[in-house]
């Protein structure tokens, strides 16, 4: 219920919710009695990453990925693995007994930002869509990336050394194996999910459909994060031509509610991990902790703004020697889309879920679990907090090629629309086409159309309709003239009319 309310809160205030979760599981962590929980290892990374993945993998965008391949190369695998160096080093040198795997560790374990906090700062302001796209490209990559690294680092405290001989050939054929099973698992999931019309049943089938690719891909020695993102951006593909808006309506929003959910229950538990390390800890070694905290917070904002504000002066004078020529439409690379690129490190759910995964015996774990504790907390009140200002102060603008696309796409969807019904006229067919251009073409007609001024009018009317049949159903429920059945029957009915007007969710969007 905290975390619910102080994400209200962020929302009021119009800084990213994760900002307020970091700072409730910083308070939770101070109160006395609260309880020592902890989940299975095994079971942390299931839970939390994998529904996160699918989600983030879903939305992806294979069209913006192909586009920014190359700043995302760069931030997906140079920027992990330097962060991850530079991480172990420092830390090996403020604690020189704790092993150089553990140390990787940590490395790998801070080093993929989160692009929750990111876009929740970023698209209300309309930034470029370049940046978005990279943001939440590399936030989706760089989890299989940074993880791969904890696995190895991980399973190389266990076995009790690292031999780049002996782990290779495995390494590279779990992300291959990773690159075809994803694909194979999301069309055979996509088949079964086709044939299902219960609406609660689908939904269910989902979540299963996501634990069990991530548990098949770990049993077998495949990435599960690899295998995952796969997967969900394979259904991405084929689920919106083959699952009906009855199912997609309901299935996103449970989507958008347990994603939220396990943001908040990550803290949660964080803050109730932190609490006994805090209490146990003698104040020298507390010093210490912090200061190692402090060190790996510095290393991974510096990292990540050394390395691609070098690779964005680069590419600067690239496109400055031989022309920028992009494939379509974008914000040209400039210092200023470097900036706010370097300054969107926020640290989230998944350094959170990789801390919590590791093994009670894991090597310096209180050291571990509390430095990725403290990065996420202050990379989200240091960056979090300042990125909308940064952005606002730099004005970048790209001349809203999304809203360029959807306006041609109305047209063609339009055309389309028309070209399937009957040439003669009739006042079915009359009424069709009117409806058809009254929605989809709304934003078509320049503002001397009556259909430039039609969206306020035509949503007050429709409103106050729709209000008053609720009234009157309310009303004849309450008199006893029908029965709770028949009401919850004409009361589906009313919702599915409001919510299926596009005109009137648009202006409601607008609005609210």
């Amino acid at each position: 219920m905290a975390a619910v309310v102080l994400a209200a809160t962020a929302r009021r205030a119009g800084a990213p919710y994760p900002v307020f979760l970091a700072i409730g599981g910083a308070l939770l962590a101070l109160i006395p009695g609260a309880p020592r929980m902890s989940l299975p290892p095994d079971l942390v990374l299931a839970l939390f990453v994998a529904p996160i993945l699918v989600d983030a993998g879903y939305d992806a965008s294979l069209r913006d990925l192909r586009d920014n391949w190359a700043p995302l190369a760069s931030l997906v695998i140079v920027a992990v693995g330097l962060t991850t160096a530079a991480v172990a080093v420092v830390v090996h040198a403020l604690v020189p007994t704790l092993p150089w795997a553990a140390a990787v560790a940590l490395g790998a374990i801070v080093a993929p930002p989160d692009a929750v906090a990111a876009t929740a700062v970023l698209r209300p302001l309309r930034p470029p869509q370049r940046i978005l796209g990279i943001l939440e490209g590399e936030s989706l990559l760089n989890d299989a990336s940074a993880l791969l690294i904890y696995r190895l680092a991980v399973g190389a405290v266990a076995a009790g050394g690292f031999s780049v001989q002996a782990v290779a050939p495995t390494f590279l054929l779990a992300v291959l194996g990773s690159l075809v099973a994803g694909p194979a698992l999301g069309w055979l999931a996509q088949r079964l999910f086709e044939k299902v019309q219960h609406i609660p049943t689908a939904i269910i089938l989902q979540f299963i459909g996501t634990f069990t690719v991530w548990q098949l891909a770990e049993q077998v020695g495949l990435s599960g994060v690899l295998t995952t993102v796969a997967f969900a951006m394979t259904l991405a593909r084929t689920a919106p031509a083959r699952i009906p808006a009855r199912i997609r309506i309901p299935t996103n929003a449970v989507w958008a509610t347990v994603v939220f959910a396990l943001n908040i229950f990550a803290f949660i538990f964080i803050g109730l991990q932190v609490r006994p390390i805090l209490v146990e800890l003698a104040p020298a070694a507390r010093e210490q902790y912090f200061g190692v905290a402090a060190a790996v917070l510095a290393t991974v904002i510096g990292v990540r703004i050394a390395w691609h504000m070098s690779f964005n002066a680069v590419v600067r004078w690239r496109d400055r020697r031989h022309g920028f020529h992009p494939p379509r439409p974008m914000l040209r690379p400039t210092v200023g889309s470097g900036l706010v690129i370097s300054w969107a490190g926020m640290r989230g759910i998944v350094t959170l879920a990789a801390a919590l995964a590791l093994p009670a015996d894991f090597p310096a774990r209180d050291l571990i679990v509390l430095t990725a504790f403290l990065v996420v907390l202050g990379t989200l009140l240091i960056q979090g907090l300042t990125l909308k200002p940064l952005l606002r102060a730099l004005k970048l603008h790209d001349g809203d090629p999304v809203a360029q696309e959807e306006h041609a796409a109305r047209q063609r969807m339009l055309d389309a629309a028309f070209a399937q019904l009957p040439q003669e006229s009739s006042a079915a067919g009359d009424l069709v086409r009117k409806n058809l251009k009254m929605h989809l073409g709304r934003q078509l007609h320049d503002s001397e159309s009556p259909f430039a001024s039609f969206g306020a009018e035509y949503d007050s009317r429709y409103r106050a309709a729709l209000q008053a049949a609720r009234h009157a159903l309310l009303g004849m429920r309450d008199a006893g003239d029908i029965g709770d059945d028949a009401f919850h029957s004409l009361e589906n009915d009313l919702d599915w009319l409001e919510v299926s007007d596009p005109l009137r969710a648009a202006n409601a969007d607008a609005t609210g």
